[in-house]
């Protein structure tokens, strides 16, 4: 695989041996696609941790006192690519149960570090591309409430989007939809820098402008007012 162009994965070490957490320092230093960014003596440091901060992989040690690894996995808000630390074979296989992609057994050799570590970056980066293909098919579209009933709008037809008071009216070329929702919310979902506010009641798509004039912009045949204070944003969006 070519690694030059996959970003590097963020993974962290979790072992109550010292020991477990330099081998796998010392191996990880010698992967240039693994970023260590921490490293713990406790399942209970390393959750705090997760809880805050991305990971795209774990080495983690089975068997710790308080909390086990396999609890730590159970317990993790996002799934994570886990690679289970062991002294013990038979212990590899619990791993299993929370679909740990592999296992190390100790002591661990580099040989067999980095056969699991390419095994990691496959998997990351594939899901990576997966996700990126479903936001990609995502953000073609945006499905917003109309009553009780959920209504699409095919962001490729949107020419803007008018507020008044708690509505918002979807203007696509020859459709209109009606959501209670504000300007605020719906620009957090719609896609960065394609849209932008012009007036408090006004979000247009920039793509679909034809013309910028002192007080107005011109979309096919509608008119809208723009705000003194979106002005510059709005040339400066249009000549980029």
């Amino acid at each position: 695989m070519n690694t030059a162009a996959v970003h590097s994965l963020r993974c962290i070490a979790v072992d109550d041996e010292p020991i477990g957490l330099r081998i796998i320092e010392s191996h990880g230093a010698k992967v240039p696609y693994l970023a260590l960014v921490g490293s713990f003596l406790s399942a209970t440091e390393a959750l705090a941790y997760m809880q805050g901060h991305p990971v795209d992989l774990l080495f983690i040690d089975i068997q710790m006192p308080d909390l086990s690894g396999l609890e730590l996995v159970r317990l993790l808000p996002e799934p994570v690519v886990v690679i289970f630390t062991t002294a013990h074979a038979g212990y590899a296989l619990e791993g299993f149960e929370v679909a740990a992609l592999d296992y190390l057994l100790k002591p661990i050799s580099l040989s067999r570090f980095l056969q699991v570590s390419s095994r990691a970056l496959e998997k990351v980066t594939a899901q990576k591309r997966v996700n990126e293909s479903v936001q990609g098919v995502a953000a073609a579209e945006l499905f917003v409430k109309t009553g009780y009933d959920w209504s699409r709008v095919n962001l490729a037809d949107l020419l803007y989007i008018e507020a008044d008071d708690n509505y918002l009216t979807f203007v696509e070329l020859g459709k209109q939809t009606l959501s209670r929702m504000s300007l605020s919310e719906v620009l957090a979902k719609l896609p960065v820098g394609e849209y932008l506010r012009i007036h408090k009641s006004y979000v247009i798509a920039l793509t679909k402008v034809d013309k910028v004039e002192r007080h107005q912009v011109s979309l096919g045949d509608k008119r809208l007012p723009v705000s003194a204070s979106y002005r510059d944003d709005l040339l400066r969006r249009l000549a980029k």
